[in-house]
């Protein structure tokens, strides 16, 4: 009996102890989780960072591990539709105010933006061309672009903030213009089937262009006179940095046609043809300076946060699972609404 009660006066004991220590490990572990996810509590407001320096080839193909001294050119992709949601101004601007710190703070010396894009919205593509311009101008760095495919419109917009501008031999470039969302007028539909709509409204021209009615005209005016706004800047902007193109020529002669990078060449779109990303790089390293192989390329990687399953944006948080529909296999549902730097001839 005495050894009975001795035996589970042990195992009492040692499975309290294993108790405590799984709680504290459990409470260890919890403590973890949360400053994984909220970064801690500290006193000093620290800055979020969304992107990590990643090493690419230079203009050998090599990606060297050098002293945290190296002069750096910083390489930043813009690729696929502007406006998108790894492509857009506010990624962007995120890459080039990290670049600039940590790491490489006081580093960079140039900036490539390598260029493959049909082009996008009006207000990232502008968002993107204000990002580099200031970058460029803060930081007194050289900025070369390199077209490797197509530099259309919102690309062609974005290239304007470069020094240089360069292509591969095969490159398209070009199509200065703009594109307002569409407008579907569907009265005709709606009187086969006998169905009528009416818009309640307040404000002079507030419904403009309902495609539940006959248009009025001379409505589609005011839409007419934001495009006209935007086809002037982006001509100004065009003008102003590739300065042998002429305003006259540009309007009435090269329009929104995109050429072939030779042609290109010779209207005063880029600086020089038949080059290769390495060749653009070696030109941009020559540029300021960098006469051997003592630098690095390096790009801003976006990071992936175990947090992210957790924020406010997550479905496991929000309990909204987001769907959207592909209206063509190259244009994204998210752009249809917005007035377009775009080459997009199937439109």
């Amino acid at each position: 009996m005495k050894n009975s009660i001795f035996g589970s006066s042990i195992r009492f004991f040692f499975v309290s102890i294993a108790a405590l220590l799984g709680a504290g490990v459990g409470l260890f572990l919890l403590i973890l989780f949360f400053s994984l996810i909220f970064g801690g509590i500290d006193d000093e407001i620290k800055a979020k960072t969304h992107y990590t320096p990643t090493l690419v080839p230079n203009a050998e193909n090599v990606r060297k591990t050098l002293a945290k001294s190296a002069p750096v050119i910083l390489k930043v992709n813009i690729s696929g539709i502007i406006g998108a949601d790894k492509l857009n101004m506010h990624a962007i601007r995120e890459q080039l105010i990290e670049s600039h710190e940590g790491v490489l703070k006081n580093r960079v010396k140039a900036l490539l933006v390598h260029i493959n894009t049909p082009g996008g919205t009006v207000n990232d593509a502008d968002g993107i061309y204000q990002a580099i311009k200031d970058y460029k101008e803060r930081y007194k760095v050289t900025v070369y672009a390199y077209v490797d495919g197509i530099c259309a419109s919102g690309g062609m917009y974005v290239a304007c903030a470069a020094d240089k501008v360069y292509a591969s031999d095969v490159s398209l470039i070009g199509s200065i213009g703009v594109l307002s969302p569409p407008f579907f007028n569907v009265t005709q539909l709606m009187e086969k089937i006998g169905l009528q709509a009416k818009t309640l409204y307040a404000g002079k021209g507030k419904e403009d262009m309902n495609p539940f009615r006959a248009w009025k005209p001379g409505e589609e005016a005011p839409f007419q006179a934001i495009l006209n706004n935007f086809y002037e800047q982006f001509v100004d902007i065009v003008v102003s940095n590739r300065p042998e193109i002429s305003r006259t020529r540009l309007i009435n002669d090269y329009g929104a046609n995109v050429f072939p990078s030779s042609k290109a060449l010779e209207y005063g779109f880029i600086d020089g043809i038949d080059v290769s990303l390495s060749d653009a790089i070696k030109l941009l390293a020559k540029e300021v300076g960098i006469e051997d192989d003592y630098y690095q390329v390096v790009k801003m990687e976006r990071k992936f946060w175990f947090s992210q399953f957790f924020s406010e944006e997550s479905p496991m948080m929000s309990g909204v699972l987001k769907h959207h529909v592909q209206l063509t296999p190259d244009l994204d549902a998210k752009i249809m609404n917005q007035f377009l730097y775009l080459y997009f001839p199937n439109m």
